[in-house]
């Protein structure tokens, strides 16, 4: 079968390593431009890329899907039975999405219709979401609004054991999202599949995260304040944008926290222009 793959993130990467587990590998992969990255701000390519070239596999990068002739013939001479994206970050136009046979279908990292959008990882773990699962939708011109096609709920995470991070939920739900694509992916080509339409009086929206979301209300004389609240934050926004609080105008980035007894407790800190300590050294050199 003959299919194109459209990511970029980390998720998508995860997918492409399952899905090349079960023998399913794209013939083509479209990622985004190169991104500066760093304090010197290097072009650097996404993750996706990356993998591409380590897996042999075509890839390009345009700067923009619409109005994009160049592309549409290249993708119509591949004659691909169907399209497959996974956090690609871009909307696909309907002059694409519409080449396969077979559709475009999506995998996305919630149980749709609750948390279409940019950020569903991050949105589910700051409402402590106990329902989490991914579900594959055949992609229309509404972001996340297409019918679905298969969905399928965790029963291996317990948020009120443990609250992930969102790297591990992103990893998990990549995984779960690919083996079900795998599952799914002979009865959909036969067309036994019959894609059920969302309930959009049930539909939910997450936001795309700023960088100044990271920074928390912390007040170092009571860290029960706030602890739940600022704990999900720590989690649901590590690696990106992270966490951090001001104190004597100074930013001080969290590095490692933990939840106990419903007080935030803080392990690590990295404060403005000096290397990670623990939280007691900060504490001692601020007093």
């Amino acid at each position: 079968m003959k299919f194109v793959f459209f990511g970029s993130s980390d998720f998508s990467v995860y997918v492409l390593n399952e899905l090349k587990s079960h023998n399913i590998i794209p013939d083509l992969i479209i990622t985004t431009p190169d991104k500066p990255k760093g304090r010197k701000l290097i072009l650097t390519p996404t993750s996706v890329k990356i993998w591409a070239g380590q897996n042999n596999i075509e890839v390009i990068s345009p700067n923009s899907l619409k109005n994009n002739p160049s592309l549409v013939s290249k993708l119509k001479a591949l004659s691909p039975k169907l399209f497959l994206v996974a956090s690609y970050g871009n909307i696909i136009p309907k002059e694409i999405f519409e080449i396969p046979g077979k559709k475009t279908l999506n995998i996305h990292p919630s149980l749709l219709p609750k948390y279409r959008g940019a950020s569903p990882l991050q949105s589910q773990i700051l409402n402590n979401e106990k329902e989490v699962g991914v579900t594959i939708i055949q992609i229309n011109q509404e972001m996340d609004a297409g019918p679905i096609v298969a969905k399928r709920q965790l029963s291996t995470f317990n948020f009120q054991l443990s609250i992930p991070g969102r790297k591990e939920l992103e990893k998990k739900l990549a995984i779960e999202g690919a083996q079900l694509f795998a599952h799914i992916l002979p009865e959909w080509l036969k067309g036994t599949i019959n894609p059920i339409m969302q309930n959009e009086k049930d539909a939910t929206y997450c936001q795309k995260i700023e960088k100044r979301d990271g920074e928390l209300q912390i007040d170092l004389e009571n860290l029960s304040k706030n602890a739940q609240e600022n704990f999900l934050k720590i989690k649901a926004f590590e690696d990106w944008p992270g966490t951090y609080f001001f104190s004597k105008n100074k930013r001080i980035i969290i590095t490692n926290a933990i939840l106990e007894d419903d007080k935030l407790k803080i392990l690590k800190v990295k404060p403005e222009g000096k290397s990670e300590m623990t939280f007691e050294d900060f504490l001692r050199g601020i007093k």
